[in-house]
């Protein structure tokens, strides 16, 4: 089989397309013919070396895929069937999705839902399946479209950029914060009704300030994301996924015990089977048509270290879809 093999020269990350034995792949109950992959964030910090990611080498990269079910010992799956795949560790500690062939545990796996073929699913992908979970995270803390706008960071990116198409589908007035000015008419056709540069929020922020936003989803973290908590409304919810801007929170517990606001972590990778089968059943059900045209780049598996390089540099917009076969 055809896979992108990480191999480690020194200090260095070495990622090379290679043909493979299939055998060498990992102990697992279903091997999945896989269709198509996608390029996320940790991809690309772990084909480009800079992120630790990866701690055993030789590894095949890729935290998710979609495909058809090639065998299985799991009686859930059956042959032919098409699943996705997203976190559980894949393409990090176990054989990931940018390869021919995976072979993972059962329980990993989602069917795919009617609404979503494989490609469509990639199009999402871990991006799409985060960001509903953080859509999902202010409905749960009772965020309605009537409790004013929702704002949403890194919103260039793929996380940001579903994020943005899925409030804009269920009737929320949603204002995106991008680092491109060139993105602006981009984020607009997703539904964003106002566009603000991320130079805005780069300053310190005060420990409370004026009351902007009813909800919001973020996916940069560090001093962004404590200027955002400091203009939430009172009873506002923030659902954050992700740290492109740091991991530090330099905020006060000022919002919390005076604006009663919630800050809700997402996690897409452990997320309990019923829950992720609810989040990729909304995904089918909510996303307009248009969407999978506006938010996707397609790459050939050999094109993979290039485009993460790109990404690295934060030069990519919207999601990176990978045709493995």
């Amino acid at each position: 089989m055809r896979a992108l093999l990480l191999e480690q020269q020194g200090e260095q990350v070495l990622a090379q397309v290679k043909n493979i034995d299939s055998n060498l792949l990992p102990v697992g109950d279903v091997t999945v013919e896989v269709n198509w992959s996608s390029l996320n964030y940790k991809d690309a910090l772990a084909i480009t070396g800079k992120g630790k990611i990866i701690r055993h080498f030789p590894m095949v990269p890729g935290i998710d895929f979609a495909g058809q079910v090639y065998s299985s010992q799991d009686q859930r799956f059956k042959k032919g069937q098409s699943v996705v795949l997203t976190g559980w560790g894949v393409g990090e500690n176990h054989w990931g999705g940018l390869a021919e062939q995976a072979r993972v545990s059962g329980e990993w796996l989602v069917p795919l839902p009617a609404g979503l073929d494989e490609r469509k699913a990639m199009i999402l992908g871990t991006a799409g399946f985060t960001a509903m979970l953080c859509v999902m995270a202010l409905e749960e803390g009772g965020v309605k479209p009537a409790d004013g706008d929702i704002l949403v960071t890194g919103a260039s990116g793929g996380v940001g950029s579903t994020a943005v198409a899925l409030l804009a589908a269920l009737g929320y007035n949603v204002t995106a914060i991008s680092g491109r000015d060139s993105n602006t008419d981009y984020l607009k056709s997703l539904g964003a009704k106002e566009v603000l540069p991320r130079s805005d929020y780069i300053e310190t922020p005060r420990p409370l300030e004026k009351q902007l936003w009813a909800g919001a989803i973020d996916t940069v973290g560090d001093k962004l994301l404590a200027r955002v908590l400091a203009q939430m409304n009172y009873n506002a919810t923030v659902a954050a996924c992700g740290l492109a801007g740091g991991y530090q929170l330099p905020t006060t517990v000022m919002p919390f015990i005076l604006r009663n606001v919630r800050l809700q972590g997402i996690d897409s990778v452990h997320t309990p089977f019923q829950r992720r089968q609810a989040a990729w059943e909304r995904l089918a059900n909510i996303l307009p048509e248009s969407f999978y045209q506006q938010a996707t780049q397609e790459i050939l598996l050999e094109e993979v270290p290039a485009a993460a390089a790109a990404l690295m540099n934060n030069n990519v917009t919207g999601r990176t879809l990978v045709k493995i076969r």
